[in-house]
C-alpha cells in the first residue's frame, strides 16, 4: 500500500521518533535533499541529485535514505500562489508515487511556496557568491521545506 499524504496533521503517527527524517526539494535538473537529526527538531542541507532519469534519481535517494535510517520523505509540493496545481504539482505526484512503489516509508506533500526565495534570500545574506548560490540553493530549499515540515510536526506532538 502506498503511503502517501497529503498533510501531516492526520498522519504524524506514521512517522517513527528519535529516527531522521528526509526534505526533497524535486525540480526539472536536480533535486535538492535535507535531512534531519534524530530528535526531528533541526533540518540540514545534505546534498543535490543532478536528475537523469527516474531510476538512476530514485537510486541514488534510496541510497541516501538507507546509509541515513531516514524514517519518512516531505517532498516539496510547489503550489501557485494562490493554492492551484500546475503541471509541475502533477509531475511531483506522479514522482512521489513511483518513488512508492520503491520504499515502503510514509510521503508527505508539504506545501513549498517560497522556499526557494527563502533559500536564495538567506544565501545572499550569507554573502554567498551567485555561482556557489546556485550550486547549493536546491539543497538548501529542501532545507527550508524540511524546517517547516519539522517545525509543524514538533507542534502537532506538543498539543497530543
Amino acid at each position: 500500500m502506498q503511503k502517501i499524504y497529503e498533510t501531516i496533521d492526520d498522519h504524524a503517527g506514521e512517522i517513527p521518533s528519535m529516527r531522521a527524517v528526509a526534505g526533497l526539494d524535486l525540480g526539472t535538473k536536480t533535486i535538492g535533499v535535507a535531512v534531519s537529526d534524530t530528535f526531528q527538531s533541526i533540518a540540514t542541507p545534505l546534498s543535490t541529485i543532478k536528475r537523469k532519469k527516474f531510476k538512476t534519481d530514485a537510486a541514488e535517494l534510496l541510497e541516501i535514505i538507507q546509509k541515513r535510517d531516514i524514517a519518512a520523505l516531505f517532498l516539496g509540493l510547489p503550489l501557485n500562489m494562490d493554492g492551484s496545481e500546475g503541471p509541475r504539482v502533477q509531475s511531483t505526484r506522479a514522482f512521489a508515487r513511483n518513488l512508492a512503489q520503491l520504499t515502503p516509508l510514509p510521503i508527505f506533500l508539504w506545501d513549498e511556496r517560497l522556499s526557494t526565495v527563502a533559500a536564495e534570500r538567506a544565501l545572499i545574506e550569507a554573502d554567498t557568491s551567485r555561482k556557489r548560490r546556485s550550486e547549493v540553493i536546491d539543497h538548501v530549499a529542501a532545507g527550508y521545506i524540511l524546517q517547516g515540515a519539522l517545525d509543524r510536526l514538533a507542534h502537532i506532538r506538543r498539543a497530543q
